[in-house]
């Protein structure tokens, strides 16, 4: 995993996603998942694939029995199975 720099200004209008998802490298995203999973965590590092390294992750999933939530230390998540990311998110109470 590489970090990105970029040198590009700061105006939100004019961020590529990669530089928006750059930016949040060291602060909190709440990430969904393809498969309904929600993780929270904070970002370490991701390549131009969107794969990414998180640390201090809370992992919430939807089960038959309720929501299921899971506590990791670090996740490398696949960029193929991301929905969507949301910067300085936190997981939903619901």
């Amino acid at each position: 995993m590489r970090k990105m720099t970029s040198s590009v200004s700061t105006n939100p209008s004019t961020l590529l996603p990669l530089e928006l998802v750059d930016k949040c490298i060291g602060s909190r995203i709440h990430i969904i998942m393809k498969n309904d999973k929600e993780i929270v965590g904070t970002l370490l590092g991701f390549d131009d694939f969107v794969n990414m390294l998180l640390e201090d992750v809370t992992e919430s999933e939807a089960t038959p029995e309720g929501r299921r939530v899971t506590k990791l230390d670090q996740i490398l998540l696949n960029g193929n199975n991301i929905t969507m990311l949301v910067p300085g998110g936190d997981m939903p109470d619901t």
